[in-house]
């Protein structure tokens, strides 16, 4: 795939996060358990990658995941540490601050991944305008804020 095909992808992947999040958030009130609701998304998303993988017959390396570092199996963890503060963030926050923030994070721990390159392709060290991006992401998170 072409590099804009990747970009729009990745706009896309985000802009349907706070849809995921709202469902997930319904999830967890009807089940009065927002831990439940994280699992069941966890299981439907499962059954989606299955069902996906079938369907393309993709491959996979076992001997390359049997040699991965022990700390890579903590994405899960993550994944599912994110999933459920959404779900308890979402109602309480709104999704503008909510993915304000969660945006604010990313970018913030992504530009620190790249300077000290940890877990990335390519090391790109912290500069001026990157700090000034940076800046302006977190005061949109103020404003967001300040204006709900």
């Amino acid at each position: 795939m072409h590099k804009l095909s990747w970009i729009m992808l990745a706009f896309f992947s985000g802009a349907v996060l706070p849809i995921q999040a709202g469902m997930n958030a319904r999830l967890g009130k009807a089940a009065t358990s927002p831990v439940h609701a994280a699992m069941l998304s966890f299981i439907v998303g499962t059954a989606g990658l299955l069902l996906f993988l079938l369907i393309t017959q993709r491959s996979v390396s076992w001997a390359g995941v049997r040699e991965a570092p022990a700390h890579v199996w903590l994405g899960g963890l993550l994944g599912a540490f994110y999933v459920t503060v959404i779900i308890l963030a979402f109602p309480q926050l709104g999704p503008g601050l909510t993915f304000g923030l969660v945006v604010a994070g990313q970018m913030l721990l992504s530009l620190v991944l790249e300077h000290f390159n940890i877990l990335v392709a390519q090391q790109s060290p912290i500069n001026a305008m990157k700090v000034l991006g940076m800046a302006l992401v977190v005061v949109g998170v103020i404003i967001i804020r300040k204006y709900q």
